[in-house]
């Protein structure tokens, strides 16, 4: 896997020649011949100590051919039960997910502008249902695709980036498309001499702007696999979950990027862009993507991956992949799989809520209005729910914020699973580090340790994430007693908190888990506890694409049970008494309480403390 640190270059070299390796008992690089019983001696290349600075690209190899390392097979005797990952700075975390923003932009104004827009071109309710089952149908085929090709992939400037660079510019050729898809739709068809007024065009229109949905969705998915891959790939064992909390408040910022975007009269401030809302904020979205993956890809050097051992042969075909995802499946970590099946309940619960609150929200606002006038026109009914809309939308907004603030406050009070041990000798960054904390005022000493006090020992990630199953259950029964929509939009701003810890608290406890069993095979972390299966399946990519069908496939199961629901429940449109919505989501509720019991299923994580190895969470 393409992690920061060791990689099998020792042995990679002839063994007649000389080469420079790292002493970790001294700190200091040495000069040794190769051979096999020096290369068992050394621990790791200057690959390594290239890496104390997070910007710096590690050292090429002269070799291309990966070889087997003799130098992996005593590193955990040579470093004496210490770990040896870098820490990385603030600023490396930020680059390394800033993705996250452009591609939630690029989310945000799919699912808040698009079934306006495709109803604008004449589509059907009926059939916009259609449409949208591309999200959850790419989410269960493309990623764990993308996975397992990433993992297999052997360029020299790494196995992520391709899939993300490629998918990034599908997305932004599918974002211009539909945007424009009625222009290119009668300039095309202009060209036969058709009448832009036609059934025949407007049918074009409408199957073209549907067919770059459908590639949109895909390829948003691919960049979602590359990017969750990446963070897990580039972000140390110890720091984690600190790169999956960076991940979600980018996140959260691009939400209310998305949302905001809404009360603002973007034709006025970028014409520049667009004549209309929607051009403008897809042009928009596709610059945010293009710029932070052009930002991430440049300043974040992954691990070239030709130095690490050839991919197992795989059967090409639709069956054969098929056949790798259930096999894969069965061969996840235990904890991960674990995991897996909490997200599966837990997200039969959010589908619903993402897709149905605001109408929600818009049904408590229009109640009083039809039960004072239960004959208004169709003209009416629309002009009333506008105004539904946007209080639903409102909603959101306050939902998005406080996820935001969840996710920057979150981490200052959860303890963290991991400690990481500084090793003996510093690295160049460790250094610098160390000669600006002496230049710190003891005031600033004094803060921290205050901050230090913020955390509760006994709240880790997965008690926290529990909790949020817990509050999340609450919320969606609460609708029973809701009767406002300022209760209700307060309501929705709570869910917010456990939304921050959905975003959070699975991918940071896949991609910990993957990071240390990564490190322990490559002699970076010992851990007296750990057994490594090798038959297990812990390849980040394929792991995090088996984790997004967890997500996925509860969708398709939410929205045929939302679907019966409201045929049982739904009333006709301009009625009272309509709570169809609300028991979609209370049924939901119960799927986060399953989600809550599967979380207690899910092991703590041991903490690795610098002086007493016998201290472990509570």
């Amino acid at each position: 896997m393409a992690h920061d640190g060791l990689g099998p270059s020792v042995s990679g070299r002839p063994s007649n020649e000389r080469s420079a390796t790292y002493d970790p008992k001294r700190g200091l690089p040495r000069t040794s011949l190769g051979g096999a019983g020096k290369a068992r001696r050394a621990s790791t290349s200057l690959d390594f100590q290239n890496e104390a600075s997070p910007l710096i690209i590690p050292q090429r190899l002269e070799d291309d051919v990966w070889r087997p390392s003799t130098a992996l097979l005593t590193p955990l005797d040579d470093l004496e039960n210490e770990e040896i990952e870098d820490t990385k700075s603030v600023w490396y975390l930020i680059f390394l997910t800033i993705p996250i923003g452009g591609l939630q932009i690029s989310w945000s104004v799919e699912l808040s502008n698009f079934s306006p827009y495709l109803l604008s071109l004449g589509l059907s309710k009926s059939l916009l249902a259609l449409v949208w089952i591309a999200g959850p149908l790419s989410g269960t085929l493309v990623q764990p695709y993308v996975g397992i090709r990433s993992d297999a992939c052997r360029v020299s400037w790494g196995r992520r980036k391709p899939f993300m660079i490629a998918g990034g510019i599908a997305t932004i050729i599918s974002l211009l498309a539909v945007a424009w898809a009625r222009e290119i739709v009668h300039w095309l068809l202009q060209l036969f001499g058709a009448d832009p007024e036609s059934d025949a065009v407007k049918t074009a229109t409408i199957i073209f702007a549907i067919l770059f949905v459908y590639i949109l969705d895909f390829a948003i998915n691919t960049v979602q696999a590359g990017i969750r891959a990446y963070i897990v790939d580039n972000a140390p064992t110890h720091q984690q979950e600190d790169a999956n909390a960076w991940a979600s408040r980018i996140s959260g910022v691009g939400n209310i990027l998305g949302y905001l975007s809404s009360y603002v009269d973007l034709p006025a401030i970028l014409p520049i862009f667009g004549n209309t809302e929607f051009k403008i904020l897809c042009m928009v979205a596709a610059i945010a993507l293009g710029g932070t993956l052009a930002i991430s890809c440049s300043l974040i050097k992954e691990r070239d991956p030709r130095t690490e051992a050839p991919p197992p042969a795989a059967a090409g075909g639709v069956i054969a992949f098929l056949r790798r995802v259930f096999t894969s499946f069965n061969r996840l970590p235990p904890k991960i799989r674990k995991v897996c099946e909490v997200q599966f309940f837990a997200w039969i619960g959010w589908f619903p809520f993402l897709f149905y609150i605001t109408t929600y929200v818009g049904e408590i606002y229009v109640e009083p209005f039809f039960a004072a006038n239960p004959h208004m026109t169709p003209e009416e009914i629309d002009t009333l729910w506008e105004q539904a809309v946007r209080l639903g939308t409102f909603s959101l907004l306050v939902f998005a914020i406080t996820s935001f603030l969840s996710n920057v406050l979150l981490p200052f009070i959860i303890a963290p699973s991991y400690k990481p041990r500084p090793s003996r000798s510093l690295s160049a960054s460790a250094t610098s580090i160390l000669s600006l904390a002496t230049l710190a005022s003891q005031k600033s000493g004094r803060a921290k340790r205050w901050v230090n006090k913020l955390v509760i020992p006994w709240l880790t990630l997965r008690r926290a994430w529990l909790l949020s199953h817990i509050l999340f259950a609450i919320c969606m029964w609460l609708t029973l007693i809701v009767r406002t929509t300022v209760a209700a939009t307060a309501l929705v701003g709570l869910v917010g908190v456990t939304w921050a810890l959905t975003n959070w608290a699975p991918f940071a406890l896949i991609s910990a888990e993957i990071s240390k069993r990564d490190a322990i095979r490559r002699g970076q972390l010992r851990d007296p506890d750990a057994i490594i299966d090798e038959n297990c399946e812990d390849q980040a990519g394929i792991v995090l694409g088996l984790h997004n069908v967890a997500i996925a496939a509860p969708q398709i199961i939410a929205t045929l049970g939302s679907s019966v629901i409201f045929r049982l429940l739904q009333k006709p449109r301009g009625s009272t008494g309509d709570h169809s919505v609300g028991w979609v989501l209370r049924i939901g509720g119960l799927a986060a309480l399953i989600a809550a019991y599967m979380t207690m299923r899910v092991g703590e994580e041991r903490k690795r403390h610098d002086d007493d190895d016998e201290e472990r969470d509570l």
